[in-house]
């Protein structure tokens, strides 16, 4: 089985929320099935908490996303989200196979993705 582990897919200049939409939304159209796995503005919600470490208060805007992403059947891979300050950094963090890697890669191609450490156009 290959891993691929921390590629770096982009950074996207929108919010954590409205990156996670586009970002679904891009994946579901090259045919895979997504799921939100963690939703950390969920989890802080039931926990009343932040520990933001770009803000340190509770009116930080950052969000991070775990998204599953199936082709079909089998092992899904693993894609997070972070955003804050309006940007939102992708990465995939694992896929079972190339196959799978090469379709998201080439599903999130489409600006408003640019190259990790890159400016949008």
């Amino acid at each position: 089985m290959n891993q691929m582990k921390g590629t770096e897919l982009g950074v996207i200049n929108l919010g954590g929320d409205e990156a996670t939409a586009w970002v679904t939304l891009g994946l579901e159209e090259a045919a895979l099935q997504v799921y939100r796995s963690f939703d950390l503005r969920s989890a802080r919600a039931v926990s009343g908490t932040c520990a933001c470490p770009y803000h340190g208060t509770d009116a930080c805007d950052c969000q991070m996303v775990v998204l599953l992403v199936y082709q079909e059947q089998g092992t899904p891979a693993t894609i997070v989200l972070h955003g804050h300050q309006g940007r939102t950094w992708i990465q995939l963090v694992d896929a079972p196979n190339a196959e799978l890697a090469t379709t998201i890669e080439d599903a999130l191609v489409t600006p408003p993705v640019v190259p990790a450490g890159g400016e949008q156009a």
